[in-house]
């Protein structure tokens, strides 16, 4: 009988997008087991070789005697699974399923993909959080960071005591290849990921408002799935043709392939950004903000510009600059950032570092 690995996330898309080479090399010699709440693609899961679970799991509760009951779920779940090893994704799983896992005595292996609002925006829910964190982190077998920020932030309080450092979540070179940059009559940029302001949506229809009114030439993509907050403007913006709005897309690549450049004035708590990522591996420069899970993808002047936090004229300044390039020099720009994630962000490398730790578990 072949040993189980259980993974415990939040969601399922999450999972397919950026774990699916991870599930199925582990399947090659583990039944791997999946519990998540379902939010599209178990089917992806399924085709990488495991087996879901779906569950009801509110990612933004904090009501005690529910969390609680959480943690009783998971250990259940556990204790039925008899899994070999535990993969933990996002905060509540990393938390909860490792406060059932150390209680069980199963080796458990956390991914930090972001300290979230909960603990960046500071307060009360900090206070709570941290120790939480730091009880359902103290017998992890290792704690996986995506940016150096986010580790020394817990290293500093003790939250973390076994830890290692992953390029993000990685993107697959194979799969997200060098597409011929465009040399149509327009400049085209985009906006990929959720539409909240945290993601620095508010600058970059503001960017495009006025880099429209001045270069007729350029266009402003926006692709994500829209918080009710933002639907009446996005659509009229998308009437007066300020923006071209496309709701949540599928095929990324075929956006990036139309596109001369990606802007992410993102202020999120990120642990690395994959929308940067999976554009640098397509050859496309990238506009983002100095933060963690972003700066660490761009070189300034290099494969992209770095842009302020929340700072309109700035971001309007760097598309300016961007758009003074030649196409020669913009093709470069893409160019630099695909060997920039070839050297530093291939997928292969969260998986090496991932089977190595579920080797270990294996010694007991």
């Amino acid at each position: 009988m072949r040993e189980k690995i259980l993974i415990v996330s939040n969601v399922t898309g999450g999972l397919a997008s950026f774990r699916s080479e991870l599930i199925a090399t582990l399947s090659k010699d583990y039944d791997v087991i999946i519990l998540a709440s379902d939010n599209g693609r178990e089917e992806v899961l399924e085709a990488a070789g495991a087996k879901v679970i779906l569950m009801n799991l509110d990612r933004h509760g904090t009501n005690p005697l529910k969390e609680m009951k959480l943690v009783s779920y998971y250990k259940k779940q556990m204790q039925e699974i008899k899994p070999k090893i535990v993969l933990t994704y996002t905060i509540k799983p990393n938390v909860y399923a490792g406060i059932a896992a150390a209680s069980l005595g199963i080796p458990y292996i956390a991914n930090i993909t972001g300290l979230g609002p909960a603990i960046e925006n500071g307060g009360l829910l900090q206070k709570i959080t941290i120790p939480l964190y730091r009880y359902g982190l103290r017998k992890a077998q290792k704690v996986f960071f995506q940016n150096t920020s986010n580790r020394d932030f817990m290293i500093e309080r003790r939250m973390v005591k076994n830890y290692d450092l992953l390029p993000g979540s990685g993107v697959n070179l194979e799969k997200f290849t060098v597409q011929p940059y465009p040399q149509g009559d327009t400049v085209d940029f985009v906006f990929i990921s959720r539409v909240v302001k945290e993601k620095g949506i508010d600058q970059y229809l503001n960017a495009a408002r006025e880099i429209r009114s001045r270069y007729p030439e350029t266009r402003f993509h926006v692709c994500g799935a829209c918080e009710d907050a933002y639907e009446s403007v996005l659509h009229e913006l998308a009437n007066d043709e300020t923006i071209i709005y496309h709701g949540k897309i599928e095929d990324v690549i075929g956006m990036h392939r139309l596109c001369s450049c990606t802007v992410h004035p993102s202020f999120y708590p990120e642990g690395m950004s994959n929308v940067l990522l999976e554009s640098c591996a397509c050859g496309r420069p990238i506009i983002t903000t100095d933060r963690p899970g972003c700066r660490e993808i761009v070189d300034d002047g290099v494969n992209g510009f770095v842009v302020k936090q929340r700072d309109n004229q700035d971001l309007i300044e760097k598309i300016e600059k961007f758009l003074k390039l030649s196409w020669e020099e913009k093709k470069a720009m893409g160019l630099a950032g695909r060997a920039k994630v070839e050297r530093e962000f291939d997928r292969n490398i969260v998986v090496r570092k991932y089977l190595e730790e579920v080797r270990k578990a294996n010694i007991r």
